[in-house]
């Protein structure tokens, strides 16, 4: 199995208080222990100033309000590696929550990739958009679906997750500021990958799998076995990031409706669903008010992260130029 660490987040108050050298010490460890760490990020706490330079990790503003986000909107703009949350959790819903969005699509659409809208959003999780500093320390984020390569059951892929948060957890409790292990599934790519192409390999085709238990059990038992949990610990269905699930969505299969049906019993909301320049404000705020309704309702973390590449309208294809992204053809919400 392929032991993916998609990103390891250090939560500190401030720039300053940022130690390279205690980074390099974390990710040489579990190098020797052969995990591959994608990326390594930064939260602060609810610093929307960054006024330190870029690094080579990714950086966070954490959880902002609506005005502290318009406030840091040039900031965010004009810097290369940075993400903020906008907080739905007590706001009531307005067309000023969506301007914001609609600012980002117009002056830098790329950027739609490191915003997105959160209600009730647990500290500490360390993917981003939707991590919230509360203390200092750090997380860990796999990418579990790889460790699913080789498995013929879903009971197979569970064993090896057990393993690897076991030894995570072994490796890294001897530091004072661990936080824990977000058990999250986080799906990227194709192949080994791609949660996507994994349930076709038990189902007749991915439609079918929506109406069996294989997510609940599955987000089931991130959240009871995982011996040190921080986090979201949900189940991510990241459109586009997704490739397989990407397909499912061009060819009609993967709606809001089923998203949110998908979120409400395993998973954690909209993310990097596409959206068309002509998409008309209103139907952005009816759908935010809803999953703000869902999340209070059913006492649960869901965000929305809607993005654009600034120049396809609905039926158009969008052509992100970011290699996270797959180019999709888009379609109405």
């Amino acid at each position: 199995m392929d032991k993916i660490i998609r990103t390891a987040c250090f939560f500190v108050k401030e720039a300053k208080d940022y130690s390279e050298a205690f980074v390099k010490e974390i990710s040489s460890l579990l190098e020797k222990h052969r995990y591959f760490i994608q990326t390594t990020r930064v939260c602060y706490a609810n610093n929307s100033k960054l006024d330190s330079p870029e690094g080579e990790s990714l950086t966070s503003a954490g959880r902002l309000s609506i005005e502290a986000a318009n406030k840091f909107l040039p900031t965010f703009l004009q810097r290369e590696k940075t993400f903020f949350i906008l907080d739905l959790s007590s706001d009531e819903v307005s067309n000023a929550h969506v301007d914001l969005l609609y600012e980002i699509v117009n002056k830098r659409p790329g950027h739609t990739f490191n915003f997105a809208y959160g209600c009730n959003i647990p500290s500490s999780s360390p993917y981003f958009p939707s991590s919230i500093f509360e203390k200092e320390g750090f997380s860990i984020g796999l990418q579990p679906t790889n460790l699913a390569k080789g498995c013929s059951t879903l009971g197979q892929w569970q064993e090896n997750m057990r393993l690897v948060w076991n030894e995570l957890n072994t490796l890294l409790s001897p530091f004072s500021g661990f936080l824990g292990i977000d058990s999250s599934v986080a799906p990227l790519y194709e192949g080994d990958g791609s949660l996507i192409a994994y349930i076709k390999k038990m189902h007749t085709s991915f439609s079918a799998s929506v109406t069996t238990d294989v997510y609940t059990r599955l987000s089931s038992f991130m959240q009871t076995e995982n011996p040190h949990p921080v986090g979201l610990c949900g189940i991510m269905f990241p459109c586009l990031e997704d490739f397989e699930l990407a397909r499912e969505y061009e060819c009609g299969e993967f709606s809001i409706e089923r998203n949110l049906f998908l979120s409400l019993h395993s998973g954690l909301g909209i993310d990097t669903y596409p959206i068309g320049i002509d998409q008309p404000k209103e139907r952005v705020v009816e759908i935010l008010r809803l999953v703000q309704a869902l999340s209070h309702k059913y006492t649960k973390p869901l965000s929305v992260r809607l993005v654009s590449d600034g120049k396809a309208k609905i039926g158009e294809k969008a052509l992100f130029n970011n290699p996270y992204l797959y180019d999709a053809i888009v379609r109405e919400l």
